[in-house]
């Protein structure tokens, strides 16, 4: 192992996890961690997955949300205030409940409008504003120094990371063979509290960070020294937004330096994937930014070690129109869900004619729509654009076989 420099050494010295254990005991749950053999052949050995999708508020900030208003003490009794994509300031938001005092939270315009109403249900108020979480932190802090309000960071704060790398004494108790953390990377908080406590006490374990690759200024930060720039988003927005940070933390920075042993990036459709599969094989519920490091880890690009990969997946708080359309496009591409343009007679009984040839085959209508305009008719024929559900592209073979014999001209797309 090797010796950290002096900058990185005394930060973690400073680091208290012990009593950031005792801060969120009682209301912080130990969220389970869950083998995953569906993943061992991509991966390349043992997974397992620490279901940080299943703490209270949905995700992992809740343990440092608990700490740092439990380090403030007296001094949090003026409220609370902070800025964040959604997790941060649900968990800041239920952290300042359970103390009995206010709490504002800055959120981007853009934020998720569930995760924008979870933080209202916990009596915080919500104040929308700027194009991203940096923007919306400036906001937070202005607004701290003329009410009063301590200021919640949602990353960069020594007792934040301490509450984080509680996590990581879970997985070391749970796991005794474990050799290798693939944990998301926003800001840094959880990488850096996991990182901390895994270099205490296990140092030979593997912690590698994995970033949206729309978004990785962790990536861009690692090669070059001074002050890093602002990252851009890459081809516009990511569905991770929980992660989707544009400049690493000026504590988080010099830790990861030293803690990580690889940073990775992801795809959107490698996101996309991942929050499909932990949905569909791992019955969890994953946000974008929770499903990165499974996102990886079904990439097949990282090398395979000896003994237990666990994968973070680190929130739950998913719109869940995006879910459900994550989910119609994996049908869709697994061949299960498909879409069939045909012509009827346009006479009565003729469309009752065509919906029972599909029944004889099992195929199940999800949607229909009439098509008068933009494609050739006869005088007397309409089109038909139907949307269904099959077994998979035998079926539709089967199904398609079915409608020729009948008459129909039968085009799948």
């Amino acid at each position: 192992m090797n010796e950290l420099p002096p900058a990185a050494a005394e930060l973690i010295a400073r680091v208290d996890l012990d009593a950031a254990r005792r801060s969120i005991a009682g209301v912080a749950v130990r969220t389970p961690t869950i083998a995953c053999d569906d993943l061992t052949e991509p991966a390349g050995g043992s997974v397992a997955l620490k279901a940080e999708c299943l703490q209270r508020t949905g995700s992992f900030k809740l343990r440092g949300a608990l700490h740092k208003v439990a380090a403030l003490g007296e001094a949090a009794a003026a409220g609370l205030v902070t800025a964040s994509a959604g997790n941060h300031g649900r968990a800041v938001a239920q952290a300042a409940r359970i103390r009995g005092i206010s709490c504002e939270v800055f959120m981007p315009r853009d934020a998720p409008v569930s995760k924008v109403a979870a933080v209202e249900r916990l009596d915080a108020r919500v104040h929308l504003g700027g194009g991203s979480v940096e923007e919306a932190l400036e906001l937070a802090a202005e607004f701290a120094k003329g009410a009063g309000p301590a200021l919640v960071h949602p990353f960069d704060d020594l007792d934040v990371i301490a509450g984080q790398g509680t996590l990581a004494l879970e997985l070391l108790e749970d796991v005794p063979d474990l050799a290798r953390v693939v944990v998301p990377v926003g800001g840094g908080g959880l990488a850096s509290g996991v990182g901390i406590a895994l270099r205490r006490a296990r140092g030979n374990v593997e912690l590698v960070g994995v970033q949206a690759r729309a978004c990785a200024p962790f990536v861009q930060a690692f090669k070059r020294q001074g002050a890093p720039a602002e990252a851009e988003l890459a081809g516009g927005a990511t569905i991770a937004d929980g992660i989707a940070i544009k400049r690493p933390g000026t504590l988080t920075l010099p830790l990861l330096r030293e803690l990580l042993h690889s940073v990775e990036t992801v795809t959107e459709d490698e996101i996309a994937d991942a929050m499909v599969f932990l949905a569909d094989r791992a019955k969890l519920v994953a946000e974008g930014a929770g499903a990165v490091a499974v996102a990886a880890l079904l990439s097949g690009r990282l090398t395979p070690v000896r003994g237990t990969t666990v994968a973070i997946v680190s929130g739950g708080n998913v719109d869940c129109g995006l879910l459900a359309g994550l989910l119609r496009r994996r049908e869709t591409e697994e061949g299960r869900r498909v879409r069939i343009f045909t012509r009827v007679a346009d006479r009565p009984g003729a469309l009752a004619e065509l919906l029972n040839l599909i029944a004889s085959v099992r195929a199940n209508l999800v949607s229909l729509e009439h098509v008068r305009e933009a494609v050739p008719l006869h005088a007397r024929e309409t089109g038909v654009e139907l949307t269904l559900e099959t077994r998979g592209p035998g079926h539709t073979e089967e199904l398609v076989v079915v409608l020729e014999r009948a008459g129909y001209d039968a085009v799948v797309y």
